[in-house]
């Protein structure tokens, strides 16, 4: 009998766990809020992280790699950043380890203390910008635009897969910029690059936004970001690019000389992304089947699977399979044929529906006798029988329909779920049920902690497209300049 698995009407959170489980994306370590991430899992991120490279390195943008620890005191050159992250450190003290005499185990040495703590990487600016410092002394030596892969640590105490773990993977831009205009114009065209990717890629519709002074990224002076809607009405935010004015170079003392010979302190930017991503192509996407992949991020686009009772059958199916397969691959689709004797078709089929395999052919006897092939689509699980003859055409078309369809469809669930609200009693009432909010807010902090407090829920962002409208705050009845985006968040 058929596992049941719960499905987001009835527990939304257990919903998404049990899909990250089924369709063998990742899983947890014995290591306290660390993930395995899966090859399934890790091959949809090999695909995000290579679509990505390629953009950065088309705006102009280099790889490099930093080191993972960090001294404690270039932490504290720039006190906001430490305020950002203190809580959320692992910090190395000693250097070796040793056996116990009691022969109980191994020990940390104690004659092994480290002069100077090591910070386990949290974000990289302090590191990066003590580089930069001998990296620039000129004009000449500016922009510098790097961008590093690596992994990170901040010790959360609440942790899911993919969306919120101790250990996670991303990238992070870090930028040296001659003048202010070009460090900003630097955060907004990566912003820009994010959104290209979020839609077109994952077919995931987000809103280009401004954060607050409360929420935005601790040492930045101005937080871009793009905020998206998952199925059950929250907020996630999904990339972030952040304006660093010149906080770091002070703090490192990072100058270099105009060509007047003028010495001023270099500007800075970064940015970035992180596995969160996948959590929010899962959340997007996804139904109580399984995971629902776009085509430009599915590892697998096409399955085949043959259906058949006698060697003759399958090898003539087999033939057909391996022609269609070089006609997709020219085409650069990928394909799996799935010619596993000791799995059932109906098994297959449903494996792949909970990969989330885009599109899946099924070619049995009949279909081979009559040149056709039965083709059924994971987006909105239709099927059709087409001509074998052409058939990577239409396989094509379709791939391209359904990630068109994806992202057509996530616009209108967020469309359906997004209002405007005058009332912070309605507001209260109306929250817990899921979606954007859009209200006036006095632009003050301390409203916009007692709104935090007394809902859990956060201004995600003020959108840079909002229409300028004069209102009052839904709290305090004070003047308000326009509408920001109220809504709780993973």
């Amino acid at each position: 009998m058929a596992q049941k698995y719960v499905t987001r009407a009835e527990d939304y959170s257990k919903w998404y766990n049990e899909l990250v489980y089924r369709a063998d994306l990742a899983e947890h370590s014995d290591v306290r809020g660390c993930m395995v991430i899966k090859p399934y899992g890790y091959a949809i991120w090999e695909k995000m992280r290579d679509i990505l490279d390629v953009k950065f390195k088309e705006t102009g943008h280099s790889n490099a790699y930093f080191p993972l620890f960090i001294p404690k005191s270039y932490l504290s050159k720039e006190a906001s950043h430490i305020e950002g992250f203190a809580k959320e450190c692992a910090v190395v003290t000693h250097y070796r380890l040793k056996n116990a005499e009691d022969g109980s185990g191994v020990i940390v040495d104690p004659d092994s203390k480290l002069e100077e703590e090591l910070i386990v990487r949290p974000t990289s600016e302090t590191i990066i910008w003590n580089s930069y410092k001998n990296w620039i002394q000129s004009y000449r030596d500016l922009p510098i635009l790097i961008n590093q892969w690596a992994n990170v640590v901040r010790w959360e105490m609440k942790t899911r897969l993919f969306l919120r773990t101790t250990e996670f993977l991303w990238q992070e831009g870090h930028t040296a910029h001659a003048t202010k205009q070009e460090a900003i114009s630097e955060a907004e065209l990566m912003l820009n690059v994010y959104e290209d990717f979020a839609e077109n890629y994952m077919a995931m519709p987000v809103i280009k936004g401004r954060k607050t002074a409360n929420e935005r990224f601790a040492g930045a002076e101005d937080t871009l970001c793009i905020e998206s809607m998952m199925q059950d009405g929250k907020a996630l935010q999904a990339g972030t690019s952040h304006f660093l004015g010149q906080n770091f170079a002070k703090a490192f003392e990072v100058k270099f000389a105009d060509k007047e010979g003028k010495l001023d302190y270099v500007w800075a930017t970064s940015w970035g992304v992180s596995t969160r991503l996948m959590g929010a192509l899962i959340m997007t996407h996804s139904d109580d089947e399984g995971l629902v992949l776009p085509p430009a991020l599915a590892p697998i686009q096409v399955v085949a699977v043959p259906i058949y009772r006698t060697d003759e059958e399958f090898s003539a199916i087999s033939e057909k399979m391996t022609e269609l397969a070089a006609k997709l691959k020219a085409k650069g689709i990928s394909f799996k044929y799935d010619d596993d004797e000791n799995r059932r078709p109906g098994w297959k089929f449903a494996e792949y529906e909970s990969k989330g395999v885009p599109v899946r052919v099924a070619m049995g006897p009949r279909d081979l006798e009559n040149g056709k092939a039965e083709i059924a689509r994971r987006d909105n699980k239709t099927k059709e029988v087409v001509d074998f003859d052409g058939l990577e055409n239409h396989i094509e078309q379709l791939l391209a329909d359904i990630q068109v369809n994806l992202l057509e469809r996530a616009k209108a669930f967020r469309l359906e779920n997004t209002r405007e609200i005058d009332s912070y009693e309605e507001f209260k009432k109306e929250i817990d049920k899921g979606g954007f909010f859009l209200a006036h807010w006095d632009g003050t902090s301390e409203t916009e902690e007692r709104i935090k407090e007394e809902t859990k829920a956060t201004i995600r962002c003020i959108a840079l497209d909002r229409k300028e409208e004069a209102g009052i705050c839904m709290v305090t009845g004070k003047p308000s300049a326009g509408r920001v985006i109220f809504a709780k968040a993973y």
